[in-house]
């Protein structure tokens, strides 16, 4: 019989100790496995198989789209509010905005993704510009150019209404090139040239009504594979 594989599987005869050779025939017997290996072995292929049917060639192709995955996402959520002062041009961690990741291989990069939603305390400052820093040291932000304030997004409030709130965010792509632990934190960044104060997941007057909101602000990292 010729063999049915890899449409399905053979059902083979097995002889007993009793059978002569020519029932069941004892060449049919070989042909048919025969028939079957070579049938197996097409389905596997060979080492660098270009059949496109075979599994080496299928296991190959996954192989080699590896590059651009996800490998792990971390991940903070801040619900609780927080405020501050921040002095011009420097920095002021958000408590509770922070995440560690340890990336598996030094060609991974960090896609580095925060949301802050806030307000301005301070009248004279009508926006919340915010950044990220990693191991303290400022990344994915504007270049240097004079005296100005680098920070990786801002977003422009209401002047005067103590109502109103915005949301700043940071989307950049990292390369630390390190599998050390990697403490990623935001930061809130002083573009006023006496300072400023700023609110956040909270409005500047916070009152007790339906009008004076609370929210979450997010930190959110993921290791992609080179």
């Amino acid at each position: 019989m010729a063999t049915n594989f890899p449409a399905s599987l053979d059902t083979l005869t097995n002889p007993t100790s009793s059978d002569s050779l020519s029932s069941p025939s004892h060449s049919a017997q070989h042909a048919n496995v025969n028939d079957a290996v070579e049938a197996l072995q097409a389905k596997v292929g060979a080492d660098s198989s270009a059949v496109t049917t075979s599994l080496d060639y299928k296991v190959a192709q996954l192989e080699a789209i590896s590059h651009g995955k996800i490998l792990q996402v971390v991940s903070t959520t801040k619900s609780d509010t927080f405020s501050g002062a921040v002095a011009s041009g420097a920095s002021l961690n958000i408590t509770g905005l922070s995440a560690t990741i340890t990336p598996s291989a030094t060609s991974s990069t960090i896609l580095v993704m925060a949301i802050v939603n806030g307000t301005r305390i301070t009248s004279d400052v009508p926006n919340i510009p915010i950044a990220v820093t990693r191991g303290g040291t400022l990344v994915g932000v504007g270049d240097a150019a004079g005296s100005r304030t680098r920070v990786g997004g801002i977003h422009f409030t209401f002047t005067g209404n103590n109502t109103s709130m915005g949301n700043a965010q940071v989307v950049f792509m990292d390369s630390p090139a390190s599998i050390s632990a990697l403490t990623y934190q935001v930061v809130l960044r002083g573009v006023a040239s006496t300072g400023c104060t700023f609110a956040v997941n909270r409005n500047s007057a916070d009152g007790d009504a339906v009008g004076h909101p609370r929210s979450i602000s997010t930190l959110t990292l993921m290791e992609v594979s080179a």
